[in-house]
């Protein structure tokens, strides 16, 4: 089990680490499950390596359109935007866009294709200035997403399609390396360490057979350290950096 891939085996490596079998580990089990828990939250909270980006494709519901906002699953912890909806059933013989492919990119051996490129981000940079992307508002606790700038029942209507960017959280039973991450290792330990000792400083000061005396305090103090200093490294090494806003 030097390479946990379950709960079990990153609890029992946890446990060693801190003593197990020749220290009693005074700690609960349902104590040592609500701690990993906490970890596997921190983790996929934080830890680059705890959530993917994923492009989903969604198509639009009627009761999508009655609650003018769309469900979004639990394992998702963040939308970053929603792709432009493509308008390509629109386009007329009157359309920009139209005329472009009609009479200066009918040939790849007489137009550069350069020539095509350029006059494309030239019209995507007028969108953005003009029309500028949809705000989009999420929030993970309500699992709503909610697309402004579009009218319910016309722009979005029933069975149209969208392309949905965002960062969802690593399932650990399915992808078991998670168990395996040196930060989520060291801090579990780190959580069972602070359990262990905030259960013994209700004993301390209790002498044992052999004179030994309990000192649960002194486990705690250094458990928040640990703590402390495992958090700084995370967010120096392994969280995602903040996005500017630009405007």
């Amino acid at each position: 089990m030097a390479k946990p891939q379950s709960r079990r085996e990153l609890r029992e490596h946890c446990l060693r680490t801190l003593g197990k079998p020749v220290i009693d580990i005074n700690v609960d089990e349902d104590q040592l499950e609500d701690r990993i828990d906490d970890a596997l939250q921190y983790f996929s909270e934080y830890h680059f390596d705890g959530v993917e980006r994923v492009y989903d494709q969604h198509q639009i519901t009627a009761a999508d359109v009655t609650n003018q906002y769309i469900a979004v699953p639990d394992p998702v912890v963040s939308v970053t935007r929603v792709l432009p909806i493509s308008d390509a059933s629109t386009i007329n013989m009157f359309d920009v866009r139209y005329q472009l492919r009609l009479n200066e990119f009918y040939d790849f051996s007489s137009v550069s294709i350069q020539y095509y490129d350029t006059v494309m981000k030239h019209m995507r940079m007028l969108d953005m200035l003009f029309a500028g992307e949809h705000p989009i508002e999420f929030n993970r606790k309500q699992n709503r997403l909610y697309i402004n700038g579009f009218e319910w029942g016309t722009d979005l209507k029933a069975d149209n399609y969208i392309i949905i960017e965002s960062f969802r959280r690593l399932d650990p039973n399915t992808y078991t390396e998670i168990y395996n991450d040196m930060f989520l290792k060291e801090y579990t330990t780190a959580l069972f360490k602070l359990q262990w000792g905030t259960n013994l400083s209700k004993f301390d000061g209790i002498q044992l057979p052999g004179g030994a005396t309990l000192n649960g305090r002194q486990i705690v103090d250094d458990a928040k350290e640990e703590i402390q200093r495992i958090k700084e490294q995370m967010s120096l090494n392994h969280e995602l950096p903040v996005d500017f806003m630009v405007g």
